[in-house]
C-alpha cells in the first residue's frame, strides 16, 4: 500500500475498502511532519495501520487522530492507531451528536441510517467544538461543523485547503440518509464551504478537487434539482419513498438503488419541514408523501 505524497506536509494512504460506496477506499491523510496529524484513520484494518505506520519517517510520531465522522469505514480504525501511538482520538462527538430534532425523533422511532453503517460505539477523547483550532508543531487544523451526510461531520481546514470527508467529493455526491443525515443540514453546510474559499478540498473517498467552488455549485444544484424532481412527481399523486426512486433514479445501478432511496427519503424530511409535503399515518420510511 503505497503512500502518496499530495504537497509539502501531506500524505495520503487509501485503505483497502473499496465498495460502489468508499470508491477505491477510505482515504487517511498524514499531515504535518515530525509530530503528525492523522485525519480518518479508516475501518479497522491491520494491513492499514501498519501503512500508516510505515509511512512515518524515522523519527516521526502520529500525536494527533482526527475523524471526520463516525461511519465504519472512516472511525473504527481510530482506537487501534489510539492505542499503537499514544494519540488521542478528536472529533466532533459520538454518532448522535449534532443531530436536529426531527432527526432525533425519528432514531427514537428505530428508524436506522444506510449507506456505509454507523459506527455505534465511537467516543472521541477529544470533543471538538465547531471552529476550534488545533495547533501542533509545523501544523494547524480548524474544525469546520459540516453535518448533512452525517450530524456529526466536521470538515478541517488546514491552511487554504480543507479536508472534506464524505461531505464533498469529486466522483459522486453524497448519500444523506436520515437519521443519521440531513437535507437541510447539507444546504447550510455547502453554503458555509462556499462561504471560505479554499484552492483545495481533500475528501474521504476519490481525487482531490481543485475547482472548489464549481463543484460546490455543482452539488447544490444536483440536490435542487432532485428537490425539484420529487415535488413535481408529488403534484402528479401520492406516492411512497419506493415508486419515487423507481421514477427518478431511472440510470443507477441495482446496486445504488438503495442508497437512491435514502436520498429520497431525506428530500421528503426536509419537504415535511418546508411544509410543502405531508407524511400518512406519519413521517416514517414506508409512509405515503403527497404534495401541499
Amino acid at each position: 500500500m503505497a503512500v502518496e505524497i499530495l504537497e509539502p506536509g501531506l500524505r495520503r494512504l487509501v485503505a483497502p475498502n473499496p465498495s460502489p460506496m468508499t470508491l477505491s477506499g477510505t482515504c487517511s491523510y498524514i499531515v504535518g511532519t515530525g509530530e503528525v496529524a492523522l485525519i480518518d484513520p479508516g475501518p479497522v484494518d491491520n494491513t492499514h495501520l501498519a501503512a500508516i505506520l510505515g509511512a512515518l519517517a524515522p523519527g516521526e510520531r502520529i500525536s494527533h487522530i482526527f475523524v471526520t465522522h463516525a461511519h465504519l469505514d472512516h472511525s473504527p480504525g481510530a482506537r487501534p492507531l489510539a492505542e499503537a501511538t499514544g494519540a488521542r482520538v478528536h472529533a466532533f462527538g459520538p454518532p448522535h451528536a449534532g443531530r436536529s430534532a426531527v432527526m432525533a425523533e425519528l432514531a427514537a422511532r428505530g428508524m436506522a441510517g444506510g449507506g456505509e453503517g454507523v459506527d455505534r460505539g465511537f467516543v472521541p477523547d477529544v470533543v471538538l467544538a465547531d471552529n476550534t483550532e488545533i495547533t501542533h508543531g509545523d501544523w494547524a487544523l480548524r474544525a469546520v461543523h459540516t453535518p448533512g451526510h452525517f450530524c456529526n461531520h466536521l470538515s478541517f481546514a488546514w491552511n487554504d485547503a480543507v479536508f472534506t470527508g464524505d461531505h464533498v467529493m469529486g466522483w459522486a455526491s453524497t448519500l444523506i440518509s436520515p437519521p443519521d443525515g440531513d437535507l437541510g443540514d447539507y444546504f447550510r453546510s455547502l453554503d458555509r464551504l462556499a462561504a471560505r474559499p479554499a484552492r483545495v478540498f481533500y475528501p474521504g473517498h476519490g481525487a482531490p478537487i481543485t475547482d472548489t467552488a464549481t463543484r460546490l455549485a455543482e452539488l447544490t444544484a444536483h440536490r435542487r434539482d432532485r428537490h425539484a424532481q420529487i415535488s413535481a412527481a408529488l403534484r402528479l399523486a401520492p406516492a411512497d419513498i419506493s415508486t419515487l426512486t423507481a421514477a427518478i433514479y431511472t440510470e443507477t445501478p441495482p446496486a445504488l438503488m438503495r442508497a437512491a432511496a435514502r436520498n429520497v427519503f431525506a428530500h421528503l424530511v426536509e419537504m415535511t419541514q418546508e411544509n410543502t409535503a405531508k407524511a400518512e399515518p406519519y413521517l416514517h420510511q414506508n409512509a405515503v408523501f403527497s404534495a401541499l
